[in-house]
């Protein structure tokens, strides 16, 4: 069969979906349909073929975004693809749009639903309304957490036979063992993502004020680019010696092995794979309390949830983590790595996305 892959980045695929990509490549071919990045080479590798795509993350320019409807409906008349897969909300969209337009079977993926849904108001209407013509004849459409689910089910944007709810694009169990529990005076918090408002960075920021001004010893290490301008905040940080910003790193391994805990406050997510990969490796995990976030945390036992964008909140949990002792954090990481275990395991979250595709 001939399979169609429509993204908005190469890293997210080649990060979280390349095992199903090499499920898929067993027995299909594969095109993939993205802009160009430093892994799609190693996407072509695994025997992928690549489709230069322009697609306009954020923006929302009428003009960019029609040259991308125009730019799929080609596509799929020269590819002929027998079944489409779409990630991220302009290629569900607009890929799920020409699909129902040209009769070519069609999953989608819902990964989070960010800031359109978050606003609400003329935005929140609008993109309702396009995921609602979208999905209409999608084969199925994949949701990350039950709470995405839910408000695309209340809204009627999906029929409840066309949904299928998996475990996020879970955790490869072998990439992230479990690894030894560092001792140690000083408490290294780890926030990995990208550096903006909408991941709770100025929550964390304030919540490790406050954590330094009661002497507290602990240091806050971020690993991500920069999506907003924090520089000169983030340099301020450094000098005054609490804050160590290492940007974007292809492999954040090294980094969860020298951590204590993982801090992820964010504001929303489909399912948070940072949170999957810190646990995996044995690592308490401080996230916010919200679908995407909590699933992966078992609340007091493998980490702590807080209050969505109250840095109060999480300074009271992350308090709370420095004041555990050595064994008690050790031990909320081994609860994490068999919460993995048992519901996070990618090789089940993989067996489940085929069997929804090909049923």
């Amino acid at each position: 069969m001939k399979i169609m892959v429509l993204a908005n980045n190469d890293l997210g695929l080649y990060r979280f979906r390349k095992e199903l990509l090499e499920e898929l490549l067993k027995t299909n071919e594969v095109y993939i349909s993205l802009p160009h990045g430093e892994l799609v080479e190693p996407l072509k590798e695994i025997g992928c073929k690549f489709i230069d795509t322009s697609v306009d993350r954020r923006g929302i320019n009428p003009i960019t975004d029609m040259k991308l409807l125009w730019r799929y409906f080609k596509l799929m008349k020269e590819v002929k693809p027998e079944l489409v897969i779409t990630y991220t909300i302009k290629p569900n969209v607009y890929g799920g749009m020409i699909c129902r337009l040209l009769r070519i079977p069609y999953a989608i993926n819902i990964t989070g639903l960010g800031t359109a849904f978050e606003k609400g108001g003329l935005l929140t209407k609008l993109v309702t309304f396009m995921y609602k013509v979208a999905c209409k004849r999608a084969k199925v459409v994949f949701f990350e957490n039950s709470g995405n689910r839910d408000i695309f089910l209340s809204n009627k944007i999906v029929s409840p036979e066309r949904v299928c709810l998996l475990n996020g694009a879970g955790v490869n169990l072998d990439k992230y063992p479990i690894l030894e529990y560092l001792d140690g005076e000083k408490i290294q918090f780890l926030f990995m993502g990208r550096v903006m408002a909408e991941k709770g960075i100025n929550e964390l920021f304030d919540a490790m004020k406050m954590l330094i001004k009661d002497d507290v010893k602990a240091e806050l290490h971020i690993l991500g680019g920069y999506e907003e301008n924090y520089k000169d905040i983030i340099d301020a940080y450094e000098q005054e010696g609490w804050l160590f910003y290492h940007g974007y790193q292809k492999d954040v391994r090294p980094f969860i092995k020298e951590a204590h805990c993982l801090v992820l406050p964010s504001w929303h997510e489909g399912m948070a794979n940072t949170n999957l990969e810190g646990a995996s490796s044995g690592r308490p995990v401080i996230t916010s309390n919200i679908p995407g976030c909590k699933e992966a945390v078992i609340d007091g036992t493998s980490g702590y949830l807080s209050e969505r964008k109250n840095a109060n909140d999480l300074y009271r949990v992350m308090k709370a983590f420095v004041e555990l002792s050595y064994e008690e954090r050790r031990a909320m990481g081994i609860a994490g790595r068999e919460h993995m275990e048992k519901c996070f395991d990618k090789r089940k979250v993989v067996c489940t996305t085929i069997e929804a595709l090909f049923v």
